[in-house]
C-alpha cells in the first residue's frame, strides 16, 4: 500500500528528464504551443456540433445504455420517454461562452502544474507528483485511451472526407472496399480495409519521428489554414446575416442554453495537450501557461463567431443535420466559401491527428521512463531526439484499428477520459498548495481551493451527462489497466524495491 500511494519528487522528475540518453530536444516557443492547442481543439466539431447544439436533439433515447447516467439517476426508466432535448437556438453563442468559462477553471489548474512540473506526461506526471503511483497509473492508462480513441475516430472520419473531396475535385476515389471499415456497428460490412485512414496515420507518424520542431512547423501551417478557413466563413457569410434569425435569441430559455453548453463542451477538449510538450519547451515556466490560456481564448472567440454567423444566415431549426455549415452555405449558393470550409475541415482533422499522436507517444514515454511500461517505450532516437519507438507503436495502435472498425460510436470514451484527467489535475493543485507551498510557480491559480473545487464539480456533472454504456466501457478499460499494473508496472516501478 505504501508503494501504491507513494509520490514522486518533482526534483527527481526534472533530474530524470535531463538524463542524456532520454533527454528530448527543447525547440518549442509560445506560438508553437498555442498552435498545438488550437490544432487539437478546433476540429470538425466547429462545423458540426454548432448546428446540432443550436437545433437540439429530437430523438428519444432508444435504450437505457444510451441514456445519460444523470438522467437515469434522476428519472429512472422514465428517461426513455423524453423526446429529445431543447436546443439553444441562436443562444448557442452564449453556450460556447459559458463552456469556455467552465473550461477555464481546469485550464488554470493545468497552467499552474505545467509551470511547476515541466515534464512530459501531462496529467499522468502531475498525478505521480501529487496523489501517488496508483493514481498516476490510472490517469496514464486513461490518457492513452483518450488520445488513441480520439484519433481512431478522426482517422476514420478523415478517410471518408478525403474520398469525397478527391472525387469532387479530381474524379478519382479509393475503391469502396479499400476506403471503408470492414466492421460497422459490430457487423461485417463486406469491405476489406480502410486504407486511407492507415496511410494518413503512418505518414504523420513519420513526420513526428523526424522531430518535434518539424512536426510543430507543419502543425503551425495546418492551424493557419484552418483558422483562415474559419475567418473566410465568418467574414464572407456575414453579409448574408438576417438579424431576424436571432429572434428569439434563447427560444428554449435557460434549459436550452445549458443543453447546448453540454453538447459543445467537448469541442474544447484538447487544450490539455499543450502540457504534454513541457519537456520540449524552451521556457516552460513562462510559455506553458501562456500557451494553455491563449488556446482557450482564441478557440472561444472562433467558436462564438461561427455560432453567431451560422445562426444569422439560416433559421436555427434547419441546422439539425450532419453538415450544418456546408448545407447552409449550399442553400445560399455560396459555393466558394463552402469549398474553403471543406478544406478547413480536412486540414483541421490532420492537425488534430498530429497533436493527439504527439501527446499519446509522450504519455507512453513518461510512463516507461518511470518503469510502469517496458523500457523500449522510452527509447530516444539518437539523431532526432524523439521517442521513436513509442511514436511508431502509437501510430500502429491507432492506424490498424481505424482501418478495421467504425469507431465513431466510441468518441464519448475520449470525453470521459479527459474529464477524469481534469478532476485529477484540479485536485493536484490543492494538494501541492498544502504540501509544497514554498515551491516556485510560474503561474498561480487564484482563490485556491475554491476555483479547483468548482472545476471538479463541473467535470463530475458533465461526466454524469454521458451515456451509461460509456461509463461501463470506461470502467472495463480501467480494470484491464489495473491488471497490467499489478502484473508488470508495480514490479518494475522505481519504488518496487523501496
Amino acid at each position: 500500500m505504501s508503494q501504491l500511494l507513494r509520490t514522486k519528487s518533482i526534483d527527481r522528475l526534472v533530474e530524470q528528464a535531463e538524463e542524456p540518453e532520454r533527454r528530448l530536444r527543447k525547440t518549442l516557443g509560445p506560438w508553437s504551443l498555442t498552435a498545438l492547442g488550437v490544432g487539437a481543439v478546433i476540429g470538425t466539431g466547429v462545423f458540426v456540433l454548432t448546428g446540432t447544439a443550436a437545433a437540439g436533439e429530437t430523438v428519444p433515447f432508444p435504450s437505457i445504455l444510451k441514456a445519460p447516467l444523470l438522467d437515469l439517476l434522476l428519472h429512472g426508466k422514465d428517461t426513455l420517454s423524453i423526446a429529445g432535448r431543447p436546443g439553444a437556438g441562436p443562444g448557442i453563442a452564449l453556450s460556447y461562452l459559458l463552456t469556455a468559462v467552465v473550461c477555464s477553471f481546469a485550464a488554470l489548474c493545468y497552467a499552474e502544474l505545467a509551470s511547476m512540473i515541466p515534464i512530459a506526461g501531462s496529467a499522468y506526471t502531475y498525478a505521480y507528483a501529487t496523489l501517488g503511483e496508483i493514481f498516476a497509473w490510472i490517469i496514464g492508462w486513461d490518457l492513452i485511451l483518450e488520445y488513441a480513441v480520439s484519433n481512431m475516430a478522426v482517422a476514420v472520419g478523415f478517410s471518408a472526407y478525403l474520398n469525397d473531396v478527391l472525387e469532387s475535385l479530381t474524379g478519382f476515389a479509393f475503391p469502396a472496399k479499400l476506403a471503408n471499415p470492414p466492421i460497422v456497428a459490430g457487423v461485417y460490412s463486406g469491405n476489406w480495409f480502410n486504407l486511407p485512414s492507415l496511410i494518413v496515420v503512418m505518414l504523420l507518424t513519420m513526420l513526428l519521428i523526424r522531430g518535434v520542431r518539424e512536426s510543430a512547423e507543419a502543425n503551425n501551417v495546418m492551424v493557419s489554414v484552418k483558422v483562415v478557413a474559419i475567418l473566410i466563413f465568418v467574414v464572407g457569410a456575414s453579409r448574408a446575416v438576417h438579424t431576424e434569425n436571432w429572434h428569439p435569441f434563447l427560444p428554449n430559455g435557460g434549459q436550452g442554453l445549458l443543453t447546448g453548453a453540454a453538447i459543445v463542451f467537448f469541442t474544447y477538449i484538447g487544450f490539455d495537450s499543450v502540457s504534454t510538450a513541457a519537456e520540449e519547451c524552451r521556457h516552460p515556466q513562462r510559455d506553458l501557461p501562456l500557451g494553455i490560456l491563449a488556446t482557450l481564448v482564441m478557440c472561444a472567440l472562433l467558436y462564438v463567431s461561427v455560432a453567431l454567423v451560422l445562426t444569422g444566415i439560416v433559421n436555427w431549426r434547419s441546422l439539425n443535420n450532419a453538415a450544418p455549415v456546408a448545407n447552409a452555405l449550399k442553400s445560399l449558393g455560396m459555393e466558394n466559401i463552402r469549398r474553403c470550409v471543406d478544406i478547413g475541415a480536412l486540414v483541421g482533422m490532420l492537425s488534430s491527428l498530429v497533436v493527439f499522436q504527439y501527446g499519446q507517444a509522450r504519455v507512453w514515454f513518461a510512463m516507461s521512463r518511470d518503469g510502469l511500461l517496458p523500457p523500449v517505450f522510452s527509447s530516444v532516437h539518437p539523431r532526432f531526439r524523439t521517442p521513436h519507438i513509442s511514436t511508431w507503436i502509437a501510430g500502429l495502435a491507432v492506424g490498424i484499428p481505424a482501418g478495421i472498425w467504425d469507431l465513431g460510436t466510441f468518441a464519448d470514451l475520449s470525453n470521459i477520459g479527459t474529464l477524469f484527467a481534469f478532476v485529477v489535475v484540479s485536485f493536484g493543485v490543492i494538494v501541492l498548495r498544502r504540501t509544497q507551498p514554498e515551491r516556485r510557480r510560474g503561474f498561480r491559480v487564484p482563490w485556491v481551493p475554491f476555483l479547483p473545487l468548482v472545476s471538479v464539480a463541473f467535470c463530475i456533472l458533465l461526466m454524469a451527462s454521458l451515456p451509461l454504456e460509456t461509463w461501463i466501457r470506461f470502467v472495463v478499460w480501467l480494470i484491464i489497466g489495473l491488471f497490467i499494473y499489478f502484473l508488470f508496472g508495480k514490479k518494475h516501478s522505481e519504488f518496487a524495491n523501496g
